[in-house]
């Protein structure tokens, strides 16, 4: 995920912070908690061996002198060469001196001497002194045992030590206070865990007395902390040098807000640079509101927004910084409704809708009802392909003319496609459409970008795959711009309504009469006549590009804001046509959706509420298996929330309910009024 968020623009950094949140995330468990099954077994294993330990030390006191004997031998035989057995010594020596014998053809005398037998009595010479003490008293056979070596020694030191009662009441009491301190640690773990606080949420700021600290001039002055939490409490306020000069030595956090406004008025701070000056983002963006509020030259107009009501605490900023947003001030907080459940394919959703129109959510939501009668939308994905549409310029037209011939051509396609998939692991070119006017040659690129909406990927790859078509004898080529309209863009065009853009995706269903009757409160021929005269014919006078339906826009805005899409691709996301049939009675209705321009991965996606939202559809981030699966299924639903939205809506308008349902929904009783 990190490198698809890398190729979509994201920075390396919120790329890493996004992917390790997208990470299949680990069970909520504490140390020892009940899904970890690894501490669980160290725990076994060490206290298995602790009893072990414990079982045989008590057992020593009741063994008797053979068998401390042998204890001591075997230690005493640790780290000593093993002894050697003089009778495996040349045990064939005689063979050997044989069959040299016969190899050469000399006669060979052998004297074989009497063998003289060797007893092994001990290991080691240490073992061969005396025992002290006597076997039948104890401490000789248990704690006396210096005799046996070194291993002997430290056996029977340790035993003597065990005998001591008050060294024996020391182990004791430290066992159990391992124990105890174990236990309320591993207590404080747990609680530490499951209280953590959420990276998104600023904690409070304490509140501290002022403190001595060195201050960068030439006598010792007395401040407070130069947290936010100390504003006001200044004993003596720092001089301009003086914050000028922490503010060269990089130590700017250290000051104050009312410090830092006063830097960033004077032109000291940048307003786009507090965030790295102050290294944290909440307080970056609490100085900046006011910073603009007391700027004199807005400050009639803008000295109420340090204290207004739109909200900047309790907020992720790291996401935002350096991929979503600059000069932050907030928030913009938009109420969130679920529309459905939908039956979308055979599966069942509910559809975030983030709008400020009220009726919508329960217009769909009476829509989706209607169309669970009849048995769900079926969807149906007809293209996939992102595209950007340079404008390169040539000296003549001939030559504009070769280029056109050269990328249509096999030889073009496969230089182009090899240098654009170059560039990125999703992306890969599907193809090429040239079109020339005068000396300038416009090149549509449409490649798949994976599960990103993909802007940012394919223009890193149209960037590089122009600059190889210069070094293929084009070096006389000039590129004008990387986007030349000829994509396009966030702006209304035939292209994209004739040759799609992003996902192009058709959902139909059929709601039965009675259905239509019972719940949308019409008929089917009724809605048929609506769909002619509004949809086909009232588009048609108004010269509309892609706008043959009802309010199609209306849930792709409502649904691109929730899920954190581009809303300036409403322009072309909402190019739609619905058509209604009558179908032996039952109302057969479509919507054809050619340029869904969406993604699951990187841009808005990334902040956590939008991603939540994608959390609620299922396909949050990049498919594990199957690249761009997560983005054309968002496609798929937008497409079925938009034929219940459409089919509610023409039901209202056949009926005649629309201005009354707006009215009881949306509006207070008048004063006075029953």
């Amino acid at each position: 995920m990190r490198r698809a968020l890398e190729d979509d623009g994201i920075s390396s950094q919120t790329a890493d912070d996004v992917a390790r949140s997208n990470s299949p995330s680990k069970p909520e468990t504490t140390l020892f908690g009940k899904s970890t099954h690894v501490p669980r077994f160290k725990v076994l294993m060490v206290g298995g061996f602790l009893l072990v330990n414990v079982a045989s030390m008590c057992m020593v006191p009741f063994r008797n002198t053979h068998s401390v004997k042998d204890l001591a031998r075997g230690l005493a035989g640790v780290g000593m060469s093993p002894p050697v057995d003089p009778f495996k010594v040349a045990s064939r020596g005689l063979d050997v001196i044989l069959d040299k014998a016969r190899s050469t053809g000399q006669d060979t005398i052998v004297t074989v001497l009497a063998p003289v037998k060797y007893e092994l009595q001990f290991p080691a010479v240490h073992y061969g002194l005396p025992v002290m003490g006597s076997s039948n008293d104890n401490e000789g056979i248990a704690f006396n045992l210096d005799g046996y070596g070194i291993g002997g020694r430290v056996v029977g030191g340790l035993l003597k030590s065990l005998d001591d009662p008050v060294f024996c009441k020391w182990v004791i009491a430290a066992l159990v206070l391992s124990v105890v301190l174990n236990s309320h640690l591993f207590s404080a773990a747990r609680q530490g865990v499951k209280s953590t606080p959420d990276d998104s949420t600023e904690p409070e700021k304490p509140v501290s007395l002022p403190v001595a600290r060195n201050v960068p001039c030439e006598c010792q002055r007395v401040v407070v902390p130069t947290s936010p939490a100390a504003e006001g409490e200044l004993a003596i306020k720092r001089t301009p040098e003086e914050m000028e000069l922490m503010l060269s030595e990089k130590r700017a956090h250290e000051l104050t807000d009312e410090e830092v406004v006063e830097l960033s008025l004077r032109g000291k701070i940048p307003g786009h640079a507090l965030e790295k000056t102050l290294k944290d983002f909440t307080r970056a963006v609490k100085v900046r509101r006011a910073v603009i509020s007391r700027t004199k030259a807005t400050a009639d107009i803008t000295n109420g927004l340090e204290q207004s009501k739109l909200p900047y605490e309790n907020y992720n900023w790291t996401r935002v910084f350096g991929a979503c947003c600059e000069n932050v001030v907030g928030y913009m907080p938009v109420p969130v409704g679920f529309a459905g459940p939908l039956v979308i394919d055979g599966r069942s959703y509910f559809i975030p809708m983030a709008t400020t129109e009220g009726v919508l959510v329960a217009s769909a939501s009476r829509g989706s009802k209607a169309i669970n009668a009849g048995g769900g939308a079926v969807t149906m994905l007809t293209a996939d392909g992102m595209t950007r549409g340079p404008c390169v310029s040539f000296p003549t037209l001939d030559r504009a003319g070769a280029a056109k011939i050269w990328l249509d051509s096999e030889e073009g396609q496969t230089t182009m496609q090899k240098a654009f998939n170059s560039t990125t692991r999703f992306g890969r070119l599907q193809s090429m459409t040239t079109a020339i006017a005068g000396t300038n040659l416009y090149i549509r690129f449409k490649s798949t970008t994976g599960d990103a909406m993909g802007m940012n990927m394919i223009s890193k790859g149209v960037e590089y795959a122009l600059e190889v078509m210069k070094s293929a004898g084009f070096e006389d080529m000039k590129i004008i711009t990387l986007s030349g309209n000829f994509c396009a863009d966030k702006k209304p065009a035939a292209i994209n309504w004739i040759e799609g853009r992003g996902k192009s995706v058709v959902a139909e269903a059929i709601i039965p009469g009675d259905v239509v009757k019972s719940v949308l409160k019409s008929d089917v021929d009724s809605m048929v006549e609506l769909f002619v005269a509004k949809n086909m014919i009232g588009s048609a006078m108004a010269g509309s590009i892609g706008g043959y339906n009802a309010h199609a826009a209306n849930m792709v805005a409502a649904i691109f804001i929730a899920t954190g899409q581009d809303p300036a691709q409403v322009v072309e996301s909402a190019n739609c046509i619905t058509i209604m049939k009558n179908l032996h009675g039952s109302l057969q209705i479509s919507v054809s959706m050619p340029s869904i321009e969406v993604g699951t991965l990187g841009g808005g996606t990334i902040l956590e509420p939008q991603s939540a939202m994608l959390d609620s559809l299922g396909i949050r981030g990049s498919h594990p298996t199957e690249p761009g699966a997560n983005a054309r299924q968002l496609a798929r639903i937008i497409a079925a929330a938009t034929l219940a939205a459409e089919l509610s809506l023409c039901a209202a308008l056949a009926a005649g309910h629309l201005v009354k349902a707006h009215m009881q929904h949306n509006r207070a009783p008048p004063a006075g009024g029953k």
